[in-house]
């Protein structure tokens, strides 16, 4: 026999950053999967739509907090009592705000990815649906 008759093979398992690529390409084979990928966006979408709003407001709301304490700040350490209520009542004014630019934000993101939601959470119920009546 020569060397060119011979059959040579190596094995070596695979490594751990391998084994993740195989499992995720693996993954996108399997059929009960789809349905898990439509979970997994619907809730990406409704993420979407609500920590946005919940973003804006909660920083809106800090920063009037912040501009109100200075105005009290002002008043009641500096003796500065004239802008120190003007800054003071802008801090108020900025914290009005907070809620309606939560509101304005939802209101946006809902017209903005509302019918994909809808669309997609019909499908996984519809699915369902019938999972149960096959059973």
């Amino acid at each position: 026999m020569s060397k060119e008759d011979k059959f040579d093979y190596v094995y070596s398992a695979p490594t751990e950053n391998e084994r993740r690529e195989i499992e995720s390409i693996r993954k996108q084979y399997m059929p009960t999967q789809q349905k898990e990928d439509k979970l997994e966006t619907l809730r990406k979408l409704n993420n979407r739509v609500t920590q946005p709003p919940m973003i804006f407001g909660l920083t809106t709301g800090i920063i009037g907090t912040l501009v109100m304490g200075l105005g009290i700040t002002m008043v009641l350490e500096w003796s500065v009592i004239v802008w120190g209520v003007i800054v003071g009542l802008a801090g108020i004014a900025i914290i009005s705000i907070a809620y309606p630019v939560y509101r304005a934000v939802l209101k946006r993101n809902k017209k903005k990815y509302g019918q994909q939601i809808i669309e997609l959470s019909n499908q996984l119920l519809n699915t369902e649906d019938i999972n149960r009546r096959e059973r």
